[in-house]
């Protein structure tokens, strides 16, 4: 038995009275609590203003130092392909990322800087359940983080939101954003993301992305109605939306695509006087906004006189440009009875609607629409466990038409089930587009802890990689284009750590029989594949260049996109079964060096200069 908390209960009774001074710091430990912010606390006993620290506008939270540190922390990872998980691996231009998210943003910061149009998240909402994501920091971040209480001694950092610890903000946050920042690099300069929230951190997500991309960048934040009946078990009111909240790189570039006319709206234009120009919509004549010259008495054609526009209002249009619509038949009188208005013609307004920021279930779909088309394309037997909190694909294709170009990338770090992945190749096969994306997700398992998953899937991971296969086959069929038309591949990446064998030790801390095992600098599970996408990272190229393999002299040659990158290696006799590089690398920079800007030349890379590129690369990995 303990005794009862009541520096709690003190706080309680203070949050009663005064629930604007009640806040979140960190105990001793470096975990969220509840506390007392007296400077506030004073301010409400006192009649007068209380001096203190200089006030700023600003959004703070325990543990936003080592937040954005952590996004600037570097990592000794890499990316390894994973052939037998992929679909079409040698020719796709997609990419399906299984890791941590933090550190794929991280591995994906040369390769895509300023490539991707569209970042569309669904991360974890804040609901006093787990979102868990062990980030590994390098030496040069470990010390700091144990020290700080962010870190166990094994390296790891857990950022997790228990029930134990409730629904505190600052463990959201301090997960989000990293991510964010490191999402925002990878923009185009007209790009834009779009994350999905509730009512829970909406406020804290447009703060942490106001400070992120800039107040001044901020697009609008979109009402999804979500369900499509009320939610009557609810305690106080039926939730039934959630939003999308949309910042640009640049909102002064970003322009949204304009959405199809419906076929209501298209049946609203009517022609009830033959005109040649075809239908038209009667538009208002008389507007609020102040105009000087729009006062002005009109003389109808049955000789009726209108003094002048409603009071409160203007006409929107000068006399003289009113008299050059009448004469241009632009003018619709009606019986000559009413307030004569202005002809819309459907062949002269803009070919499409601007997008608008409510969208009902029936235009995207509902949560039980996505539950419902997530369950028919996998086949799922009753009670299966696939994935909880799925979105609409009509959501997804929402933002794709509004938000990208035919031949755009698309970014989704949380990717969840894959709705993402769904919409992209819909949308291709509706267009025959070339959009492509890159889909982030955790092997997260499915089921409770310590019980088996229910079905045929182990992780989340594992449902995204089978819906996109899925997906790609039933595009193909409902499009009725041919398969070689459209990217239904994907190319399956695996966060791991670096190719390269950690050799940093002094002479004194090794012996003879040590050294065997040092001779080579690559690990002895690494394979070709693997050295060529650490190369591919390292030189900043994207991952999806075609890649031709073939084996010359006992070599392993790899010959990317047609010669901009070939990469030789060569088993190892003897002991060790590791690859390594081979007596050169061959770069041929017209390729190479276009990606950045560089005038095209042709070089070769003698065997001492790739030793030294080779210890570079070991160096920014973390390896002496």
């Amino acid at each position: 038995m303990t005794s009862p908390d009541l520096t709690q209960a003190n706080i309680d009774k203070i949050a009663e009275l005064f629930p604007s001074v009640v806040t979140e710091s960190s105990d001793a430990d470096g975990n969220p609590v509840r506390a007392v912010d007296f400077d506030l606390l004073r301010q409400e006993l006192s009649d007068h203003i209380v001096e203190g620290s200089q006030e700023r506008y600003r959004l703070d939270w325990p543990g936003k130092r080592a937040a954005a540190f952590t996004a600037n922390a570097p990592i000794a990872k890499t990316l390894r392909p994973v052939r037998e998980e992929s679909v079409d691996f040698d020719n796709t231009k997609n990419l399906f990322i299984e890791g941590d998210n933090l550190d794929a943003l991280k591995l994906l910061q040369e390769s895509y800087l300023g490539k991707v149009k569209l970042i569309y998240i669904d991360p974890p909402y804040n609901t006093g359940g787990d979102f868990i994501y062990d980030d590994n920091f390098s030496d040069s971040t470990e010390d700091y983080l144990i020290k700080s209480g962010q870190s166990d001694e094994g390296g790891q950092r857990l950022v997790a939101n228990s029930e134990a610890n409730g629904r505190f903000h600052s463990d959201w946050l301090s997960m989000i954003y990293p991510r964010l920042k490191l999402a925002r690099s990878l923009l185009t300069q007209d790009g834009l993301i779009s994350v999905s929230i509730d009512d829970h951190e909406l406020p804290r997500l447009r703060g942490v992305m106001d400070e992120v991309f800039g107040r001044q960048n901020f697009i609008a934040v979109v009402v999804w109605h979500k369900m499509d009946s009320p939610k009557n078990s609810a305690r106080h009111l039926s939730e039934d939306h959630e939003y999308l909240v949309l910042y640009a790189r640049d909102a002064d570039v970003w322009r949204p695509n304009l959405l199809p006319r419906t076929e209501d709206m298209i049946a609203r234009y009517k022609n009830p006087d033959n005109d040649p120009r075809g239908p038209w919509l009667l538009g208002d004549l008389a507007a609020r906004n102040r105009y000087d010259d729009g006062r002005f008495s009109i003389t109808t054609p049955t000789g009726r006189v209108i003094d002048g526009p409603p009071p409160g209002s203007y006409w929107r249009v000068s006399q003289a440009k009113f008299d050059e619509l009448n004469a241009d038949g632009r003018i619709w009188w009606g019986d000559g009875s009413v307030r004569p208005g202005i002809k819309r013609f459907l062949s002269e307004v803009r070919d499409g609607v601007i997008p608008q920021t409510y969208w009902s279930w029936r235009e995207v779909g509902s949560t039980r629409n996505a539950k419902q088309e997530l369950h028919k394309l996998m086949e799922a037997a009753s009670g299966e466990n696939l994935f909880v909190t799925p979105k609409p694909v009509g959501l997804v294709e929402r933002l794709l038409k509004i938000a990208s170009d035919p031949d755009s990338i698309m970014l989704d770090f949380f990717a969840g089930s894959g709705t993402s992945a769904d919409a992209i190749l819909r949308a291709n096969a509706a267009d025959g587009g070339s959009r492509r994306f890159i889909l982030v997700q955790l092997p997260e398992q499915l089921g409770d802890s310590g019980t088996p998953a229910l079905g045929r899937y182990s992780t989340i991971a594992d449902v995204c990689r089978d819906r996109i296969s899925r997906a790609g086959e039933k595009a193909v069929a409902e499009s009725g284009l041919a398969a070689p038309s459209l990217d239904l591949g994907f190319r399956a990446l695996q966060i791991d750590s670096t190719n390269m064998v950690d050799v940093r030790a002094s002479s004194d801390e090794l012996g003879q029989g040590e050294l065997d095992g040092l001779i080579s600098s690559v690990k002895p599970d690494r394979t070709g594949d693997d050295l060529l996408f650490q190369v591919l990272l390292d030189w900043g190229l994207e991952l999806t260049m075609p890649i031709q393999k073939e084996t010359i002299d006992g070599f392993e040659v790899y010959d990317v996109e047609e010669g901009a990158l070939i990469l030789c290696t060569r088993p190892r006799e003897a002991r060790s079964l590791s690859l390594s590089l081979s007596l050169s690398l061959s770069l041929s920079l017209s390729g190479c060096r276009s990606h950045r800007g560089a005038p095209a030349v042709t070089c070769r890379v003698p065997r001492r200069r790739l030793r030294g590129r080779r210890g570079a690369h070991q160096r920014r990995a973390g390896v002496q």
